[in-house]
């Protein structure tokens, strides 16, 4: 659950970053114009394309037989990465410009795609995560790292739920006044980088917590206070 959690905020900050936000009436603007529903498609489109990334990426570890161990260190490891990308500037900055060309790929085949149809909108939805990436990526790869610790399934839940982080502010955009549109707006351009920071910390934090067993001593003590109802409840995700 813990996971989902993150998974959930990292999608959402994905969408609430400064360099992303701004322009995201100008995305969905058109759109909407045509298609009042176009937020909407664009939303599941986006949740749709996390969650298949993630089931193949699950999936994929399950075929290669890979010691789950080792995937848990390794997934603690890039947590810590991914963390310290977010906090520290030129490392970010980096990052940025060694992924700009898959969002350059996805921006050429968005460019193709009529958002006003209903196909188009879902889509192009499908496609606003590899636009964004140069500014979100940090975010999505931790979320793939805590993906990558379980099966196709656990996988495709964890970055659906990273996938409908994300799409939550992109339909609130698509139906939100001008007023409204630019008080959010200002409050991101105001605190986006901040929240990123504290993404930061949270997951280098949570990335030494898994490299020193402490998530483990957490899971055993909550389990043993928690009634059984709770933990079958958990362990269904």
């Amino acid at each position: 659950m813990g996971d989902l959690g993150i998974a959930l905020v990292a999608g959402g900050l994905t969408t609430l970053n400064p360099c992303v936000f701004p322009i995201l009436p100008l995305v969905i603007g058109a759109a909407v114009q045509a298609n009042r529903l176009a937020p909407v498609l664009m939303g599941l489109g986006m949740a749709t394309s996390f969650a298949l990334l993630g089931v193949s990426i699950g999936y994929l570890t399950d075929v290669l037989n890979i010691d789950q161990d080792a995937i848990r260190t390794g997934s603690a490891v890039l947590l810590v990465v991914f963390g310290l990308v977010l906090l520290v500037p030129k490392a970010k900055e980096l990052f940025t410009r060694a992924i700009s060309p898959v969002a350059n790929r996805a921006n050429t085949m968005g460019d193709s795609v009529d958002q006003s149809s209903i196909g188009g909108a879902f889509a192009m939805g499908m496609l606003l995560g590899l636009v964004w990436t140069p500014c979100s990526g940090p975010l999505l790869a931790s979320t793939l790292a805590l993906a990558a610790d379980g099966g196709a399934a656990q996988a495709g839940i964890t970055l659906g739920v990273f996938g409908f982080g994300a799409a939550v502010p992109l339909m609130l955009v698509g139906y939100l006044g001008r007023g409204s549109l630019t008080t959010l707006r200002g409050w991101v351009l105001r605190h986006g980088d901040q929240a990123q920071k504290v993404m930061g910390v949270l997951l280098v934090a949570v990335g030494v917590m898994v490299l020193a067993g402490i998530d483990k001593q957490l899971e055993a003590a909550l389990n043993a206070v928690l009634p059984q109802s709770w933990f079958e409840l958990t362990t269904r995700f």
